[in-house]
């Protein structure tokens, strides 16, 4: 069958393509922004890409056409799609009837984390020799593929929130029909789509919804929303990670590189590791969670994360230059700054650390998070703010508010000279965007040299 995709490029659309092609499926697909690590992916796959959406792509005609949630009406490809009749699916349907249907589904879902803690899931299982396939919105270092069918009836897969495309605005989660699930996390996000925390805390619900009464529920217990969550009902066991919860950690280095774990107060192991930061020990917890329900004694679990290599653009170090040390990192929601940064400075110390922060995601565009942006770079020394031209709100009043040295750029090149005038050897430099960020974190490591 010939399958072609719409918005490939995006980190879901990209893995499904990957899955469709190991399935045996001739695959092709577009999308107007071609850019690694995705693009990088689908062309080692053998997957060809097309720039843009001229309706010429689907003459021949595709035997299918999934459209990713990024297309909108209008959209010429979208149009030709229409007018001419031809058989149309969301990625995530897709992906229920043809990948998840009669398998073990294990689900990450939550505001942050969600890669993080799929990646470190499905490396567990593997560890433990169980091939689970995987669907991930990033590629996994301990796999470098972002998706792969595997050889066994379980499957982690990223659970997102964010709707299934144009004519289906449910959360792209409720279509997978997990009989383990992650709750990590939940606070207010895509602000293009949802208009409050309660919008979200429903289309959490309808997942809930779906879970079997033999299946698992694991969250945290410091999330407000979350309890809202199941106390609109619960049809199946819950376990809980963090204070009071029955899966618990121990810190023993204050940057959560190293912590033991304890399941009903009793001790199953240490986790040393490269991670760092509170946000990742509690996302550890939840995976040896999820992992024990499939049959994974914590003890082996907490083996296979000691082993664990992260992601790629999840605090990934991607050059040291003359004693300067560069990080590309996936946050775009004031939390996710905050408790990334904080990780980082307790691991550093007093260390010189300067943060680059690019507002790019829809809701940061929308200027949703603005508020609690200036809070969340406590911990850097000095901030720099790249404004796009598009940015709708006030960005530069925003940085006046930030209690560390913070200035505004709307240019790469501005943003180069500032660090090459500041940064000195020991320096740490954090580059976050949920984007390619026009390629700044190779020209920043050339200018450095």
């Amino acid at each position: 069958m010939h399958i072609h995709i719409l918005g490939i490029c995006g980190t879901f659309m990209g893995s499904m393509a990957v899955l469709a092609k190991e399935l045996g499926h001739h695959v092709t697909g577009s999308d107007a922004n071609v850019y690694p690590p995705m693009s990088t992916q689908l062309e080692a796959q053998g997957i060809q890409l097309t720039q843009g959406y001229d309706p010429a792509q689907l003459d021949p005609a595709p035997d299918l056409v999934v459209i990713g949630n990024a297309m909108s009406r209008g959209n010429p490809a979208v149009e030709y799609v229409l007018n001419k009749g031809l058989p149309y699916v969301s990625g995530p349907q897709w992906l229920a009837e043809h990948v998840l249907r009669g398998r073990w589904v294990l689900a990450v879902a939550g505001t942050h984390g969600k890669t993080t803690t799929s990646s470190m899931l499905a490396w567990v299982l593997e560890h433990a020799g169980m091939s689970p396939g995987f669907l991930i919105g990033g590629v996994p270092q301990n796999f470098s593929v972002s998706a792969r069918l595997g050889a066994t009836p379980f499957f982690v897969i990223e659970a997102d929130e964010y709707d299934s495309a144009f004519f289906d605005k449910r959360s792209k989660f409720v279509h997978y029909g997990p009989r383990t699930a992650i709750l990590n996390n939940l606070e207010f996000d895509h602000a293009d789509i949802f208009p409050d925390l309660p919008a979200i805390e429903r289309q959490f619900h309808h997942l809930v919804r779906t879970i079997p009464s033999e299946g698992l529920v694991i969250h945290p217990t410091t999330e407000p929303a979350l309890q809202r969550v199941i106390a609109m009902g619960c049809w199946t066991p819950v376990q809980t990670t963090g204070t009071g919860g029955q899966w618990q950690a121990k810190l023993l280095s204050e940057d959560g590189s190293a912590f033991e774990v304890l399941f009903e107060g009793v001790v199953q192991g240490v986790v040393e590791w490269d991670m760092t930061g509170q946000h990742n020990v509690a996302n550890a917890l939840a995976t040896l969670a999820a992992a024990r329900h499939v049959g994974v004694v914590p003890a082996l679990g907490v083996e296979a994360l000691s082993a664990f290599k992260s992601v790629k653009r999840r605090m990934e170090k991607v050059a040291e230059v003359r004693g300067i040390t560069i990080y590309d990192d996936f946050a775009h929601h004031p939390t996710a700054i905050a408790t990334t940064l904080d990780g980082l400075r307790k691991r550093i110390g007093d260390a010189p650390l300067i943060a680059i922060i690019e507002p790019r995601s829809n809701s940061m565009k929308l200027g949703a998070h603005r508020d609690g942006l200036p809070e969340s770079v406590a911990d850097a020394d000095q901030v720099i703010w790249y404004a796009p031209a598009n940015l709708g709100w006030d960005l530069a009043a925003t940085a006046a508010l930030c209690k560390v040295p913070s200035i505004v750029s709307d240019s790469l090149e501005g943003i180069i000279e500032r660090v090459k005038s500041q940064a000195q050897p020991g320096t740490h430099v954090v580059i976050m965007s949920n984007g390619g960020f026009g390629g700044l974190h190779g020209k920043l490591a050339e200018a450095l040299q």
